[in-house]
């Protein structure tokens, strides 16, 4: 596991190192947050119905969301596609490593080191200012952080799937396009999930994608128990066991029969 250690660390460090992109970031998802805040504010102000969420909580939630949201699978690896579309995709092969576990250490560097850049600003920045409460115990804050790392695994798993799927399509671009839909919607990013209809929430809370945000943002706000966190965690890890499978037999399909672009 050396060897991943240190492309995972290697490509970490990489992603650190771009605090211009990490700042702009930073700026539009302030604005996209507020204009959400507002829009849920004018929502709970409408209407007199009881809600599954308090406003404290969605505003909160919301937030949290800003906070992690590229933690989100809604694009590939950059560089992989570049070597895909080349060809030269060709020397992975030739590498002396599992080229799934290599492509996955990616993958997680991806997620995680710009979620770090994006997240201690936000997380200062909207709980002074904006609304975003702390969690209401050391137990759901500790919750909160073990179902994140059950998050960036699974985010990973998803994100490596979606970069061997390049192996037939070369570009990328529809999956490029269908994926951030797909994943915001039904983590919660879009409308948190306790706020969609009852007949919807046995799917949402099968699917993987709310172990991507819904649960780990649930824990934070208390409204999922601290001791749910093994569930959640559950959940995540067997999805994750399950991607990770699915990439894997699809990696070797498609490595035993490869035809890189000009040859």
């Amino acid at each position: 596991m050396t060897a991943y250690n240190a492309v995972f660390s290697a490509r970490f460090q990489t992603l650190l190192q771009y605090r211009a992109a990490a700042a702009a970031g930073f700026g539009t998802q302030l604005f996209w947050g507020l204009i959400r805040t507002m829009i849920f504010e004018a929502f709970y102000r409408s209407g007199a119905a009881p809600q599954p969420m308090s406003l404290p909580q969605v505003v909160t939630y919301v937030w949290l969301g800003q906070a992690m949201l590229v933690l989100i699978p809604w694009n590939v690896d950059a560089d992989v596609r570049a070597m895909i579309r080349s060809g030269t995709v060709a020397y992975e092969l030739v590498r002396p490593l599992d080229l799934y576990t290599l492509w996955y250490s990616r993958a997680l560097a991806l997620r995680t080191a710009p979620a770090l850049l994006r997240a201690l600003p936000m997380f200062a920045v909207a709980g002074c200012f904006f609304g975003m409460q702390p969690p209401p115990s050391l137990a759901a804050g500790a919750a909160w952080l073990a179902a994140t790392a059950g998050a960036a695994l699974l985010a990973g798993a998803i994100t490596t799937l979606i970069t061997i799927s390049l192996l037939w399509t070369l570009s990328g671009e529809g999956v490029s396009r269908l994926l951030p839909a797909v994943t915001m919607l039904f983590a919660g990013y879009v409308l948190p999930l306790p706020l969609f209809p009852d007949w919807a929430q046995a799917l949402l809370s099968f699917l993987p994608f709310a172990g991507l945000a819904d649960t780990p943002f649930r824990m934070y706000l208390g409204h999922l128990p601290p001791e749910a966190v093994f569930g959640v965690l559950g959940h995540q890890l067997a999805w994750t066991a399950a991607l990770v499978l699915l990439g894997r037999a699809a990696l070797a399909r498609a490595t035993r029969r490869m035809v890189v672009q000009g040859g």
